[in-house]
């Protein structure tokens, strides 16, 4: 990963190793993350870019998904930055399906990988974010602070996968059609800008509705079809068939 700072203040590094007892609590409006990687050297790296930022802390570090989910459980992170492939029984995405079944915390996922069979699987996980190793830091402290706010990301690397897989397959996959049929008319049409990766504020303008109304359509679909967060909205929109890649201007 490129260790690119971004231009805030910066301040003593205070994370711990969970190996060596968790770190301080974090303080008032301080978004904590917890660290998952194998990795030594990548895990410091992040750790270094993460310590940077005024408004982020790193509150533990663990190595494998089994002392993930016990750290998550224990330290309730708000965001967990997760590497897809560790030793140990539980991978990074087994270890992020605990994660976000049993808290309220956040997963980032961090990999080498950008192809389909890594990328569907941390997504259907509950991943709010899927990023790869080499983006820049400040695209990973961006990360953390959109889903921290509750929305989801993707690299633009990742985004090319995802379409292309729905370019590959019929639709009726892991979401049923029924919950889009569940939707109002314009929730539906919501649910199609969300998938062409609008803001609340772009649907807004699109709708000719206020943005407190447009993001009132996107709570609703959350609610209705019991999704997560945007990522697992995309994956429902293509899946059903109410949005197909062509569809979507580049």
């Amino acid at each position: 990963m490129h260790c690119a700072h971004p231009s805030h203040r910066a301040r003593p590094c205070a994370h711990q190793d969970l190996d060596a007892g968790a770190g301080a609590a974090p303080g008032p409006g301080t978004i904590s993350v917890l660290l998952a990687d194998d990795q030594d050297l990548v895990r410091s790296g992040v750790a270094m870019i993460v310590e940077h930022e005024a408004d982020l802390t790193v509150v533990g570090q663990v190595r494998d998904g089994e002392s993930a989910v016990a750290a998550a459980l224990d330290l309730r992170p708000d965001v967990v930055l997760m590497d897809i492939s560790m030793p140990g029984a539980l991978d990074g995405i087994e270890a992020t399906r605990r994660i976000v079944q049993q808290t309220e915390s956040r997963v980032v996922m961090l990999t080498t990988f950008d192809d389909e069979d890594s990328v569907f699987p941390a997504l259907q996980a509950g991943a709010s974010a899927y990023l790869l190793k080499v983006s820049e830091g400040e695209t990973l402290v961006d990360a953390v602070r959109t889903v921290h706010a509750g929305r989801a990301l993707m690299s633009p690397d990742v985004t090319s996968t995802v379409l292309r897989h729905f370019s590959n397959r019929t639709t009726g996959g892991t979401f049923q059609p029924r919950l889009v049929a569940s939707l109002t008319s314009r929730e539906r049409d919501v649910l199609g800008l969300i998938a062409r990766g609008l803001s609340n504020a772009e649907i807004a303008a699109e709708l000719f509705v206020s943005e407190c109304t447009a993001k009132t359509h996107v709570s609703h679909i959350l609610t209705k079809t019991g999704l997560r967060d945007r990522v697992q909205a995309v994956s429902l929109a293509y899946e059903s068939g109410l949005v197909r890649p062509g569809d979507i201007a580049s």
